[in-house]
């Protein structure tokens, strides 16, 4: 198999996760609108393929934020100003990135309790992204509690998904790191296999 660069895979990744986020918001909220119109609450993916995205990537989440609040309003049917709220206000969930300089992204991937921090942090990004760019909208101060209150499904969801996350190997960690520690893992291997002929 051909060898791809560190951009190729980059740019893999990237489409094929933006992909996954898209059609995984798109059928959740059609489900909600179509199928489940009466239900007070609703589940997104999106934090949860965020919080994925931001630490394999970084910023480049930026791109899983945008798709998603584009794809959660054509599936809803929802107004322009809506998508504008859903697009924007995904965005701050990138204000998680702040927890990579302390406790960083190791102790992130690591630990239990900076997990669920960081999936916190990024899920009330959002939802104060979302009131934030609805109030200056023209949209109620107070509309703060309904953002809140219809996403609390999607906060026990994301903190499921990213625990479980955790468990394999490389799915949540930094991708440079993964890559140089599956490199030397393979040189170690083919050393020990030379010499051990």
């Amino acid at each position: 198999m051909k060898n791809i660069s560190f951009n190729q895979y980059r740019a893999i990744d990237l489409t094929m996760l933006a992909l996954v986020t898209a059609v995984f918001e798109a059928i959740t909220a059609f489900a909600a609108t179509k199928w489940f119109p009466g239900e007070l609450y609703a589940v997104s993916p999106t934090i949860a393929m965020m919080c994925i995205v931001m630490m394999r990537w970084g910023g480049f989440a930026a791109i899983n934020a945008v798709l998603s609040g584009m794809a959660f309003s054509l599936a809803s049917g929802a107004t322009g100003k809506q998508t504008l709220i859903y697009v924007l206000g995904n965005c701050f969930a990138l204000l998680a990135l702040f927890l990579f300089k302390y406790p960083g992204k190791n102790k992130i991937k690591d630990k239990f309790y900076f997990t669920l921090l960081f999936v916190f942090a990024a899920y009330m990004g959002a939802q104060i992204g979302r009131w934030l760019v609805a109030t200056l909208c023209g949209g109620a101060a107070d509309s703060i509690i309904m953002f809140f209150a219809t996403d609390t499904l999607s906060l026990l969801f994301s903190v499921v998904i990213v625990l479980i996350s955790r468990k394999a190997d490389g799915l949540f960690e930094d991708q440079k790191s993964y890559l140089i520690r599956m490199d030397k893992a393979r040189r170690k291997k083919e050393a020990e296999d030379f010499y051990g002929q």
